[in-house]
């Protein structure tokens, strides 16, 4: 009997499933673990690519002519106007929300948004295609022309005189406008 029950070379049938099955559990949880990371990173992937893309496309783009107003007598630029609508595709913008820089040779000044044109500031001046909104929100078909003062700081804006007016909505990349004044002013430009 004892040389029986010391006899372990056999190595049953239903020990051998036990031990299969438990190696196959530990395989089916494993590739889980490894598909479930897979996915997960696969996801978090495309919403990078996703906002990346939103947020390097530009929101607004340019309708039309950049106009500037000039002081015929003193011969330099007052203010400029610019019409700005959606760009294909994007959301609304909501202007409370939006910065505007001057840039040129003598200056970088953000501007502050206001209710008038004056040195320095911007502010909302005309709306077409509104759907009646009081907001300063920039829907689908909606333009906006937005007047920007020429800052105290950049000095006298004068003829020939290069500089930059960059508008950046709160998503998206922001829109530079890049102009030259005219040879000699009038009361009205086409800034080019």
């Amino acid at each position: 009997m004892r040389k029986i029950m010391k006899n372990e070379d056999a190595f049953t049938g239903l020990e051998a499933a036990i031990v299969l099955i438990a190696f196959i559990v530990v395989a089916a949880v494993f590739s889980y673990v490894i598909l479930g990371a897979g996915f997960f990173t696969t996801q978090k992937s495309q919403e990078v690519v996703h906002t990346g893309v939103a947020q390097t496309s530009s929101s607004i783009e340019i309708v039309g002519d950049v106009i500037g107003k000039a002081d015929v007598t003193n011969q330099k630029l007052t203010s400029v106007l610019v019409t700005v609508s959606l760009s294909a595709g994007q959301g609304v913008v909501d202007f409370d929300n939006v910065v505007v820089t001057y840039a040129d040779a003598n200056a970088v000044k953000t501007l502050t948004h206001g209710s008038d044109v004056s040195a320095g500031s911007w502010y909302v001046s005309d709306r077409q295609n509104s759907d009646g909104d009081t907001g300063n929100l920039l829907e689908p078909f909606e333009q906006f022309t937005l007047s920007i003062g020429i800052p105290s700081e950049a000095g006298t804006v004068s003829v020939n005189h290069p500089f930059t007016v960059e508008i950046k909505p709160s998503v998206g990349a922001p829109y530079a406008v890049k102009r030259t004044t005219p040879p000699q002013f009038t009361a009205v430009n086409i800034l080019r």
